[in-house]
């Protein structure tokens, strides 16, 4: 089993620390301790999602895991082709520095492994067939 933490983008978490850091102080100094408990559990909520997001390859298959929300299984004889992609949509990754899978026919998932290379030779590693498209470079 090998297990593959998400990359997480440093601006990210500094958005996030303003955003609900400024709103926490706030409602501290207002003594408005609904809101303020809200967001404290927004904020438990958020971390709880960035520490289970992560993927891993067991048993020639692909657990990508995100939070109480995403828990997809991929058979890696099944991945057709592993590419680059900075696409912003919805995903289980916490950069945009990501990797997008192409499974099956037509199905797709984004991911961002902070070592993507490590994670690349392993799926190689159970499926040599797979595509690999990094860096302007394709290999087979």
């Amino acid at each position: 089993m090998e297990k593959f933490e998400s990359k997480i983008d440093l601006w990210l978490i500094l958005f996030l620390v303003l955003i609900f850091g400024g709103i926490l102080v706030r409602s501290a100094y207002d003594q408005n301790w609904i809101s303020f408990s809200f967001i404290l559990l927004v904020v438990i909520f958020i971390t709880y999602m960035f520490s289970t997001t992560f993927y891993i390859i067991e048993n020639k298959k692909l657990r990508i895991k995100c939070g109480i929300f995403f828990n997809l299984s991929i058979e890696i004889e099944g991945i057709k082709k592993v590419s680059e992609s900075y696409n912003i949509i919805s995903s289980p990754a916490l950069s945009f520095d990501r990797l997008e899978i192409l499974y099956n026919k037509f199905d797709t998932v984004l991911i961002s492994p902070k070592d993507k290379i490590r994670f690349i030779e392993a799926i190689q590693k159970i499926n040599p067939e797979t595509e690999i498209k990094i860096k302007e470079k394709i290999y087979k």
